[in-house]
């Protein structure tokens, strides 16, 4: 597998091995030796699979506390995904990061804990998996506006449908405001 490092620190691009015929086509989405030799987290107790249609936007999620660390792939369609740097002693505090990740591309994503996540649906349809480090935990979980000016997004066009929880996140100054970010102010 190929890993790159991406504009955010630490949030790393997987490209698993491919290996295909006339039949189809055969790859790991995780093998623990291999993953965790590359930094990625062996400590999974959850994974999730989710179902979207064309224009969903799900996110900007993130638990704090009890963060989660990610590994997301697309097993079927095409996503736009993002990731928002939300901890306060990184050097890309408060930036963002966009990837497309789909089926034919067999890319992954590992995003650490103390980021905010989310993607928009660009295909017909996409089923998206999700292998995470915490428990989901409803009572912590929080979403960063998807449309926060500070941070400044530049999603793909067309409509766009989202759950009333996260059209209505938090700003990213309520986050600052409220010390929802990760780590600790200096000095």
């Amino acid at each position: 597998m190929i890993i790159t490092k991406t504009p955010l620190d630490g949030l790393l691009l997987v490209e698993p091995r491919v290996f295909g015929d006339d039949r189809g086509s055969f790859f790991e989405i995780w093998q623990e030796k291999r993953y965790c030799e590359a930094g990625i987290s062996n400590g999974f107790v959850q994974d999730n699979i989710s179902f979207s249609r064309q224009g969903t936007l799900r996110g900007l999620h993130f638990q704090n506390p009890h963060p989660q660390g990610k590994l997301v792939s697309v097993m079927e369609g095409e996503v736009f995904d993002v990731v928002v740097d939300l901890r306060l002693d990184s050097a890309t505090y408060g930036k963002w990061t966009g990837t497309h990740l789909s089926a034919q591309n067999h890319l992954q994503l590992w995003i650490p804990e103390g980021f905010a996540h989310g993607f928009l649906v660009t295909s017909d349809t996409a089923v998206f998996s999700y292998k995470c480090t915490a428990y989901y935990n409803p009572v912590t979980e929080k979403s960063l506006r998807w449309d926060d000016p500070d941070i400044g997004i530049n999603w793909p066009s067309g409509q766009k449908f989202l759950s009333p929880k996260d059209r209505d996140g938090l700003s990213f100054r309520e986050i600052e405001t409220t010390g929802l970010y990760f780590g600790n102010r200096k000095g």
